[in-house]
């Protein structure tokens, strides 16, 4: 299970392989490197910017207000707030087991 604390998490809609939550990332929090062996991971930016760095390709991501971004499984990726103000983001994740993987 993931270890790593952020501002808050909203359970939107959870079943067994799609789950819906919106995401509130303080100024500096982060969701460490991770992957997913099934599920795809879909990121819509509501409020601030949100940072989404990958490796495999070795990619660093700003998102705004409005953006998108996808994340296919099994690439490992890093989540977080590099501004000063707070981000807030609707992540779906699915359709496929939903599991958290740990990359170092």
């Amino acid at each position: 299970m993931p270890n790593y604390q952020v501002k808050n998490i909203e359970r939107v809609v959870v079943g067994t392989d799609v789950q819906a939550r919106v995401f509130t990332l303080a100024p500096g929090d982060v969701i460490p490197w991770h992957y997913h062996g099934e599920s795809t991971d879909h990121y819509f930016v509501l409020r601030g910017t949100l940072t989404i760095e990958t490796r495999a390709p070795d990619s660093h991501y700003t998102l705004a207000i409005g953006e998108r971004f996808k994340i296919a499984s099994g690439t490992a990726h890093r989540i977080s707030n590099a501004a000063a103000a707070d981000c807030q983001f609707l992540l779906l994740q699915g359709v496929g087991k939903l599991d958290w993987h740990k990359a170092d």
